[in-house]
């Protein structure tokens, strides 16, 4: 147990600083009101947890300990977006088309309110 732990934490701090480091560059290039930084970095989290879902559902090609190091420790630091998507697509492919609904406009619109409100907090301590 002690060495998933690792696996994920080592992985999460890669995608960490990363994702820091690749929102800074798109952002310098693309300079906008729009954050093109994070909408690029949640793309390809996207891309990248799906390419590496797709090579575990191959068979032998990733281990569960490769899988854990870069979809949950890679991909969970770099976006949790990513993670989003592909349960979003794993109920799609399931055909649970009222769970698919109901998890995407909660984590949107929860998402969205649970933001608004932490804000409205902290701006009125």
């Amino acid at each position: 147990m002690n060495r998933i732990f690792l696996l994920i934490g080592i992985g999460g701090f890669i995608g960490s600083v990363l994702r820091y480091y690749s929102q800074q560059l798109v952002s310098r290039f693309f300079p906008s009101t729009l954050p093109f930084g994070t909408l690029a970095v949640n793309i390809a989290g996207c891309l990248i947890i799906g390419i590496i879902y797709g090579l575990s559902e191959r068979g032998n090609t990733l281990t569960p300990e490769l899988r854990l190091l870069l979809a949950t420790g890679f991909c969970g630091g770099f976006t949790t977006f990513s993670a989003f998507s592909y349960e979003s697509i794993k109920l799609m492919s399931d055909g649970e088309w009222m769970y698919l609904a109901l998890y995407v406009t909660i984590s949107v619109v929860a998402g969205l309110a649970a933001t608004f409100i932490g804000i409205t907090i902290t701006r009125s301590i």
